[in-house]
C-alpha cells in the first residue's frame, strides 16, 4: 500500500471544460501553472513554470466550471493518475494528471467581489468546503516560490 496525495496551488492556464459521460456524470478539465525561481549553473535566478493538467468530477466539477477562470488562483488537492491510450498509429501514449477531489478558491473574499461584480456563494461536493475567493488575472503575480526543509527521518521510506 503507498500514498498517492497531491497538493497544489496555482493559476488556470485556460477556462475550464466541462462535459458529461453517458451516465450524466459531470467531468471538468483545466490546466493549471505552479511556478518556482531557481538558481541556474551561472547563478542567476530563473522562474520555471510547470503546467498540471487537473480533472474533476460530479458537484466539484459544476463548481469549477461556473467559477473557474483563466488566471485564477486555486489551491487543488487530489491524486495522480496516468492514463495509457494509442495513437492513430497505434502507439502506446500516456497522460499523466491530478484527479482533484478538493478545489479551494485563493484570496480575500473582497478582491473576489471586485473582480466578478458579483458575489461568491459555493460549496465543494469534497467536504462541503467553502469555496472562496477569485482573483483576477489582472492582478495576479507569478506564484512565489515555496521553501520546504525537512531532515531525512522525516521521510517515511
Amino acid at each position: 500500500m503507498g500514498v498517492n496525495k497531491v497538493i497544489l496551488i496555482g493559476n488556470l492556464g485556460r477556462d475550464p471544460e466541462m462535459r458529461y459521460t453517458p451516465d450524466r456524470v459531470a467531468v471538468c478539465n483545466f490546466s493549471l501553472a505552479t511556478g518556482e525561481r531557481r538558481k541556474d549553473p551561472s547563478g542567476n535566478w530563473v522562474d520555471h513554470t510547470e503546467w498540471h493538467r487537473i480533472v474533476t468530477f460530479n458537484k466539484t466539477a459544476e463548481f469549477c466550471n461556473s467559477y473557474l477562470k483563466k488566471g485564477r488562483q486555486v489551491y487543488v488537492e487530489g491524486k495522480i493518475r496516468t492514463n495509457k491510450w494509442q495513437d492513430k498509429e497505434g502507439r502506446d501514449r500516456y497522460t499523466t494528471e491530478i484527479v482533484a477531489n478538493t478545489i479551494q478558491f485563493v484570496g480575500t473574499k473582497e478582491t473576489a467581489n471586485a473582480a466578478t461584480d458579483a458575489p461568491v456563494q459555493t460549496q465543494a461536493a469534497a467536504g462541503n468546503e467553502v469555496l472562496e475567493s477569485l482573483q483576477s488575472a489582472d492582478s495576479l503575480e507569478e506564484p512565489s516560490p515555496v521553501e520546504t526543509s525537512f531532515d531525512e527521518d522525516d521521510i517515511p521510506f
